[in-house]
């Protein structure tokens, strides 16, 4: 059942950003932001955490799920170190993810060829 969830989840994060594309004039990289933003935004109201519970890596993997661990970090942040813990403590809880994309990017660069389009 938790894969049914989690695919239920993910998919409807999907559905909302393939209408975002079809029916705004909005450029891939304004979704983006706007997704991880959201994420932020719903896990500051308290909105995103039983998004989260129900839809588990539906809802954690794609880019909402990124804001949501940005806020979660920051909020841990700020308990333990203060105000400047607004400001690390979403990229340390990032940290792993960040890196991950920049090494498989890398990877990805060096053992393909990549061209232009055109």
């Amino acid at each position: 059942m938790d894969y049914i969830k989690a695919f239920i989840t993910g998919g409807a994060i999907c559905i909302i950003g393939q209408i975002l594309i079809d029916k705004t004039n909005l450029t891939p990289a304004r979704i983006l932001v706007c997704f991880v933003t959201a994420g932020v935004i719903l896990t500051a109201l308290g909105i995103y955490e039983p998004i989260v519970e129900f839809g588990g890596a539906g809802a954690t993997v794609p880019l909402p799920g990124f804001g949501y661990a940005l806020a979660k970090g920051a909020i841990k942040g700020v308990k333990e170190s203060g105000v400047l813990g607004a400001f690390t403590g979403g990229v340390t809880a990032t940290a792993g993810g960040i890196t991950a994309a920049i090494v498989f990017g890398y990877l990805a660069a060096v053992l393909f060829d990549p061209k232009e389009k055109g």
